[in-house]
């Protein structure tokens, strides 16, 4: 007889959840992309109590399924992960009920009158629908993962627009730009949840960050107006993990040179392929900007929420 168990995650289990995560994300999408380190930084984060907001299920000792919470509104939006192993609908309600009372409890604790939860799964998700649609869940959004192919000989250094300069990342000075510029410029949208600068540090795991790697645009006459904050510790791809441009600054093609001067980075640090994530009902209609530069669906992804009253 199997013996099903669930108890929270230890710094030392890493590994194996690094394990399941890739092993999920292969069955879903294809291939692997997280190291160890990611995980790391997602359980040492300062909003995560990880004796309470992890769980790791097992089937006798072979991890099957894996949780975690995340509180980063300090109010009613809380968040949570969720990766298990196909072809286990009982599994999935073990993980969701822990989850979703513990979703309760710190939007309780910040005083809300509810907990609105939510989390992000593969259109293809190993996790049964069945199960979370019987305990309320519905989608609410599609984010479309696109990628696009790169090479040295045809991605080349995009012509300077007119007035506009950037430049890298590196100091404090420019970090604090850098953020200021993505909230504002992302304020707007879905699932917003502002950030405070010293947040926004752990949630991007700035002390293994790669800053150069993050640039601001200025404009003559407006200051700086943009920002774009991508990665390269990828295993098989480049990642733009966002772009933002200013209201007034819109409308001048910004956003589209901060893609093609990423192109051309990217391609002459090696790479062969890019990267981002967009909201498919974005207002600002990032989708239509990111076709007409050549990116193409690579997967789905929808966002799954849950409201429970308090």
């Amino acid at each position: 007889m199997t013996t099903v168990t669930v108890r929270p995650a230890t710094l030392d289990a890493a590994a194996a959840a690094c394990a399941l995560v890739n092993e999920v994300d292969v069955l879903e999408g294809g291939r692997s992309e997280t190291d160890p380190a990611e995980v790391l930084a997602d359980w040492k984060h300062p909003e995560v109590d990880l004796a309470r907001d992890s769980w790791l299920l097992h089937e006798d000792e072979r991890l099957v399924g894996y949780g975690l919470l995340t509180d980063g509104s300090g109010g009613e939006r809380i968040d949570v992960d969720l990766y298990l192993l196909p072809g286990r609908p009982d599994g999935a309600r073990l993980l969701l009920e822990r989850m979703e009372a513990r979703a309760a409890e710190r939007a309780a604790a910040n005083g809300a009158p509810r907990a609105v939860v939510h989390q992000g799964l593969h259109t293809t998700t190993a996790v049964d629908k069945d199960v979370l649609r019987e305990r309320g869940w519905r989608t609410v959004r599609r984010y479309h993962v696109m990628q696009r192919p790169l090479a040295p000989d045809a991605d080349l250094m995009p012509e300077p627009l007119p007035g506009v300069c950037l430049r890298p990342c590196t100091d404090e000075a420019d970090r604090r730009i850098a953020h200021a510029l993505l909230q504002e410029s992302f304020a707007e949208h879905f699932d917003f949840q502002p950030r405070t600068y010293e947040q926004w540090l752990h949630d991007i795991d700035a002390e293994h960050a790669d800053f150069s790697l993050v640039w601001i645009a200025r404009v003559e006459g407006l200051g700086d107006v943009a920002a774009m904050r991508s990665r390269n510790d990828r295993a098989t791809t480049g990642w733009i993990s966002s772009v933002g441009v200013l209201r007034a600054a819109r409308g001048r093609g910004i956003a589209g040179y901060l893609l093609r001067y990423a192109f051309w980075y990217y391609a002459g640090l090696g790479r062969d392929r890019i990267s981002l994530g967009v909201d498919t009902d974005n207002a600002s209609r990032a989708l239509d900007l990111y076709e007409r530069h050549g990116l193409a669906l690579d997967c789905a992804v929808d966002t799954w929420e849950l409201v429970l009253p308090l």
